[in-house]
């Protein structure tokens, strides 16, 4: 819906010719002018109603998210592969079965996320490995990276934290009060959680706080989030909550940068388009990876000075 902008330096004598043209022939039709037309003879501006501006509003914000499957991400990756030429079948076996899994409806979307999956969890191994950067472990900053997808990072960020500080207080809670053995501890833990993340959706939803705005999102996303809340307490149990924090931070950061990867759109292209040189690149740069036997950026630091002697 394009919205018309009105100059107010137009020339008064043509404003007020064009109004009354169109006045003129609007009473030979038997209609009468329109509110706008009448506003524009007075000097002002087109009024348009309180609908229609948030019915135009609301469509440019609709916009479809990878992780959903809607016609227009189907469309977009339908498109693709129709205009590509998959070349012999010896040669690109994966180009021809990516066309038949998305012939017998298997979603597009899903398939793009299946090749780049791996090319997530090699960045953040050699995060890891070559960095330094640990986080907890590899598959939680990947599969956090696609609920940042699913979310938007500014709702992901906030519902983790709103699920880690529920995690802290009832961890603290439960220690001075209740004294229980780790699996049912982590049950409760759970319970805390569950109903920390309901009473912030239902405050969120009463103050009309957007941030923690959950309506649109499905269970999948925290879930995970949730499950990243054991990794916290046995961190929290076994060393200290600095650590926690740190590894947490460490977590997002790497979620961050896959999330980045993930939504980056030639990437998206490559891997739906060229499927074996996407898994053959991976498997190379994991190799790369793997035979790296050096000192870490982390512990080039750490141990500067004793480099530097």
């Amino acid at each position: 819906m394009e919205r018309v902008v009105v100059t107010v330096g137009l020339a008064g004598v043509l404003m007020v010719g064009g109004v009354g043209q169109a006045r003129a022939q609007a009473n030979t039709k038997g209609v009468s002018p329109t509110p706008s037309a009448y506003n524009l003879e007075m000097g002002g501006e087109p009024v348009a109603s309180e609908a229609a501006e948030a019915s135009s509003a609301a469509e440019l914000e609709k916009k479809p998210k990878l992780t959903e499957t809607t016609p227009e991400t189907q469309d977009k990756f339908a498109l693709l592969l129709e205009e590509q030429q998959p070349g012999k079948l010896i040669f690109n076996p994966l180009k021809y079965g990516v066309r038949m899994a998305v012939a017998g409806g298997v979603p597009a979307n899903t398939i793009v996320f299946l090749l780049l999956f791996p090319l997530v969890a090699a960045v953040i191994a050699a995060a890891r490995h070559i960095a330094g950067v640990h986080g907890y472990g590899i598959f939680l900053p990947a599969a956090l990276s696609v609920v940042f997808v699913a979310t938007g990072p500014v709702l992901g960020v906030a519902l983790l934290a709103v699920i880690l500080l529920v995690t802290t207080f009832s961890r603290m809670l439960m220690k001075q009060t209740l004294r229980l053995q780790y699996l049912p501890r982590l049950a409760f833990l759970v319970w805390f959680v569950s109903l920390g993340v309901l009473v912030s959706a239902m405050v969120a939803a009463a103050l009309d706080i957007g941030i923690l705005d959950i309506s649109g999102i499905a269970i999948f996303p925290i879930l995970v989030m949730i499950l990243l809340t054991e990794s916290f307490m046995l961190v929290q149990t076994g060393k200290s909550n600095r650590e926690a924090m740190r590894l947490t931070v460490e977590t997002v950061v790497l979620a961050l940068v896959s999330y980045a990867l993930l939504i980056f759109e030639p990437l998206q292209k490559a891997a739906l388009l060229y499927p074996e040189g996407i898994l053959a690149a991976v498997a190379a740069f994991n190799v790369f990876v793997g035979r790296y036997t050096g000192l870490r950026f982390s512990e080039y630091w750490k141990f500067r000075k004793l480099i530097r002697a």
